[in-house]
């Protein structure tokens, strides 16, 4: 067995930098327990004040975080460099990205029939024309376009929301299973991650309100195209969810509706008539990845710190993206490419779950570009499909306290191959021993 790692340092500073300089030549990795505090001053010479101190400035960047019991341990995506992403191998057909299919994007307007004018010092931050448009679309749905602000993605508009309403240390209630990277931002934020159980209609109303209960400042909820379960509210969903936050009238709200118009299903909010709230749209998955742009509508406090704190840092977002994402949204080209995605997803999507419950395995998915599959052995699973060619997600990096599963992207799956990977999946199940009740 490796002996355990101990930090070298004789300041606190020295301590949490030899710290970071561990897990960005990996000689740390993800989860990995850093020493008992009394034990590494013991270690060093040092006083248990002095180590504790270290402690609080790694977790104070992200890089480790407190578990009670199980000590201090390193985050599981540390904001080091670039972020790590599983690796597929050679030949194995990928269904792990939850990218859009290429063919089912639009081509971007050459730059000329956008960039009429460059956006100038002193000119508003959100572009006329893309201002109009998303106003309309947030309309047309219900929702206030009163305050928008163009952001960098919708990770970038969470990340800018929470850190205008919390403080390290709030307690932020998260979907259960929900998207990694939100976990990790939360994390790199020094936020403590909530749970709340979700089903196929998105957050169950009842563990909205144990998580609310227990003294949550900030909600983060995903209105449909949930990943990684496809989950969507309907409208009683919907309803029942916000009668759980009218008993909370100071509570952040924040709506992360990422995938838009090719999720599947129709938009539901529950923004109206809150005292704090965001509603996050992305491009990404609609236009392209590369586009990286979201707006976000919310009340005015939120929004007018959000473009606040924008201006001391980057600005504003290029003028050249709101105009490309705004000539691609007026383009009735690129509208009926968007319903023709929505369709073909939909479409993928539903041929998997189908394929799979004829077999009598169950699969849930009612919206976006994948399917969750729970499984009694996630690994077991995960390495059996991979030996047939198939390479799926493990659902350990979505879950927090929820049961295991594995994700499978359908964005790109053919009927033919959702037969097959059923099939596969049929004989894999079958040749697990079972497991004591």
């Amino acid at each position: 067995m490796l002996r355990q790692y101990y930090p070298q340092g004789r300041t606190a500073s020295e301590v949490a930098t030899d710290v970071e300089a561990a897990v960005r030549d990996g000689r740390l990795t993800s989860g990995d327990a850093l020493p008992p505090v009394r034990a590494l001053a013991a270690e060093l010479g040092l006083s248990p004040v002095t180590v504790a101190a270290a402690y609080r400035q790694l977790r104070d960047i992200g890089i480790a975080r407190g578990q009670g019991r199980a000590g201090t341990r390193i985050t599981w995506a540390p904001p080091i460099g670039p972020r790590l992403q599983y690796v597929v191998p050679a030949g194995a057909r990928n269904l792990v990205a939850g990218s859009p299919d290429p063919a089912l994007l639009p081509e971007l307007p050459p730059l000329t029939a956008v960039a009429r004018r460059g956006r100038l010092y002193g000119d508003p931050p959100v572009a006329p024309r893309l201002g109009r448009l998303a106003a309309g679309q947030f309309a047309a749905d219900g929702i206030d376009p009163a305050q928008l602000a163009v952001v960098s993605g919708a990770l970038d508009a969470v990340e800018r929301v929470l850190g205008a309403w919390l403080r390290r240390g709030d307690r932020v209630a998260v979907e259960d299973p929900g998207y990694p990277p939100v976990l990790d931002l939360l994390a790199a934020m020094d936020l403590v991650c909530v749970p709340m159980a979700i089903d196929e209609l998105g957050v169950i109303p009842d563990a909205l309100a144990g998580a609310l209960a227990g003294g949550c400042q900030a909600v983060l909820f995903t209105p449909r195209a949930q990943s990684p379960t496809g989950a969507a509210w309907d409208q009683a969903r919907a309803a029942e969810l916000a009668a759980v936050l009218t008993r909370h009238p100071g509570l952040g709200v924040i709506e992360d509706d990422h995938a838009g118009p090719i999720a599947g299903v129709s938009a539901r909010s529950v923004a109206t008539g809150l005292q704090r709230w965001a509603v996050i749209r992305s491009v990404s998955k609609s236009l392209g990845p590369d586009l990286r742009l979201a707006v976000l509508a919310g009340d005015p406090v939120t929004v007018a710190r959000v473009e606040g704190r924008q201006a001391l840092g980057t600005g504003w977002v290029s003028y050249l993206l709101q105009e490309t994402v705004a000539e691609l949204w007026q383009d009735q080209r690129t509208r009926d490419l968007l319903a023709r995605a929505a369709a073909t997803y939909a479409e993928r999507r539903e041929s998997l779950i189908g394929a799979l419950e004829a077999r009598g395995i169950k699969a849930v998915g009612r919206s976006g570009l994948a399917v969750w599959l729970p499984v009694a052995d996630e690994p077991g699973i995960t390495s059996a499909l991979l030996d047939r060619g198939w390479a799926v997600a493990p659902g350990e990096r979505f879950r927090i306290a929820a049961p295991p599963a594995i994700r499978i992207a359908t964005s790109t799956l053919a009927r033919q191959e959702s037969e097959a990977l059923a099939a596969d999946l049929q004989a894999i199940q079958q040749r697990q021993p079972r497991r004591a009740e």
